[in-house]
């Protein structure tokens, strides 16, 4: 397939743009608007507008959900989450490399509804997660491990509530309904298959990311308790409780996407389109 410059050329000017006022508004860092022109060039440049707009839907309802009570959520949480509302480099990839990998491949390959259905399983995962987080930390009931369900601290790693899985729910569901929407307008199909494989497939995801937390994520003791957080604000090593030391917040993000992009594919073969 040729590669469509112009596309790529919107993709840039389009991201930079997005990722100019995300930084402004205190959503990203620098290196995390790099990260956005990145993921956003691929995803625009070889995935087309209805991949680049799913992207952007995932971006700017996060950011916004950053924002939603962020005193009250801190308040709640504190020092538990490794890094906080501005999203740097390393999560701009995370949550948009895989996606931005299939774009490529997409694009030089003849656009398969395998990789579609890969796309959405992985965009699904990280806006359910993302959701899940914003939203289920204002819980009114206390979370539970997802390993042991006992009770915990609302933020802790591995910890789910009612109201975080139905705000993952509707982030899946979100996906896929931007993605059939797009697709008809772009395409000209109707691919209502979109909507289970990304609501199954960000669910799963999701649930995956809860599981890696709860189990292998890299987790410290810190004079406030337990945190993602390696060091303290004031440069302080944090002693490891439990996990991996190299399993941070971000490579549990990539790898429970990647979950979510297989479950994605399994549905897609079950329902007979694959």
């Amino acid at each position: 397939m040729a590669i469509n410059l112009p596309r790529i050329l919107a993709g840039i000017i389009l991201s930079a743009l997005i990722g100019a006022v995300a930084y402004w508004r205190g959503s990203l860092t620098p290196n995390g608007w790099f990260g956005a022109v990145i993921t956003g060039t691929l995803t625009f440049g070889f995935g087309g507008w209805t991949w680049g707009l799913t992207l952007i839907a995932f971006f700017l309802s996060s950011s916004a959900l950053s924002h939603f009570r962020q005193a009250r959520k801190q308040e709640l949480a504190g020092e538990k989450f490794e890094k906080g509302g501005r999203r740097d480099l390393a999560q701009t990839l995370a949550n948009g490399g895989v996606g931005a990998g299939l774009a490529l491949a997409y694009g030089l390959n003849g656009a398969p509804n395998a990789l579609l259905a890969a796309f959405a399983g992985v965009m699904a995962t990280v806006t359910a997660d993302t959701w899940a987080t914003e939203l289920g930390i204002l819980s009114l009931h206390p979370p539970r491990l997802i390993t042991s369900w006992r009770t915990v601290a609302p933020g802790t790693s591995g910890g789910i509530t009612a109201y975080g899985m139905l705000a993952s729910s509707a982030g899946a569901l979100m996906i896929g309904a931007v993605l059939v929407l797009l697709a008809a307008i772009e395409l000209g199909t109707w691919q209502p298959w979109l909507l289970p494989v990304a609501l199954v497939g960000g669910l799963v995801g999701s649930l995956a990311d809860s599981l890696l937390g709860a189990t292998v994520q890299a987790i410290y003791q810190s004079p406030s308790g337990a945190t993602e957080r390696r060091i303290t604000r004031d440069g302080t090593p944090n002693p490891a409780l439990h996990g991996w030391r190299w399993m941070n917040n971000d490579l549990v993000n990539l790898l429970s996407s990647v979950v979510g992009g297989l479950v994605a594919l399994g549905v897609l073969r079950l329902i007979g389109d694959l």
